[in-house]
Formats: C-alpha cells, sequence, structure tokens
C-alpha cells in the first residue's frame, strides 16, 4: 500500500525551518517578517504573509522565537536561546519543525 506524502504539512515544518535559519543568520539583530517573507519564497514562491505569520507565532508559542509586533503593522522577530539551540543542533528538536538531521 502506498503512503500518501502530507504536502501541507512538509510544507508547514519546512517553512518553520527556515524561518529559524534566517532569524538565525540575521543574529543579534532583529529581523522584519519581509524580509523573512522573501526567504520563504525563495523556497516557496507562493508563500503568503499570512502563513509567515502563522509559522512565526507557532515557533513563538513554542518559545524559539521572539516576535515584536508593531501596531502599525510590521512584524519582528529574533530567536530566543532555546531556538539559537536548536538552530545549532545543539538540542533535540521536537516533532513540528522539519530540522533535517544531522550529518556532521
Amino acid at each position: 500500500m502506498l503512503e500518501q506524502i502530507d504536502t501541507v504539512k512538509v510544507r508547514r515544518e519546512s517553512l518553520r525551518w527556515l524561518i529559524i535559519l534566517a532569524l538565525y543568520n540575521a543574529r543579534p539583530e532583529d529581523l522584519a517578517e519581509a524580509v523573512v517573507l522573501l526567504t520563504a519564497q525563495a523556497m516557496f514562491p507562493d508563500a503568503t504573509p499570512l502563513e509567515v505569520r502563522r509559522e512565526l507565532d507557532y515557533l513563538s508559542d513554542r518559545k524559539l522565537v521572539e516576535l515584536r509586533k508593531d501596531p502599525a503593522g510590521p512584524w519582528w522577530g529574533n530567536l530566543t536561546r532555546y531556538g539559537t539551540d536548536i538552530a545549532e543542533y545543539t538540542v533535540p528538536c521536537d516533532a513540528g519543525i522539519a530540522r533535517p538531521a544531522k550529518y556532521w
């Protein structure tokens, strides 16, 4: 029996990992959501601002990202200590983020 690949789940979890990497590479500065969106669109050309915000919120709920939500509209993100540890492979990564296996 063939297993179906849940492409929506793969996309969502891959986008979360991509956001973590983008924020990691911007450290120690906060990163504007517009830059995160452009990064996401490099991998997923049809990525939307709403999709990026949804995944930023998810990562914030997991205490991996700190968000600064400007009342005028734009969001800014920065990794927490734990988010940095996830990016650097120093702690295990729970399900929900498509972090590749460490190969080095």
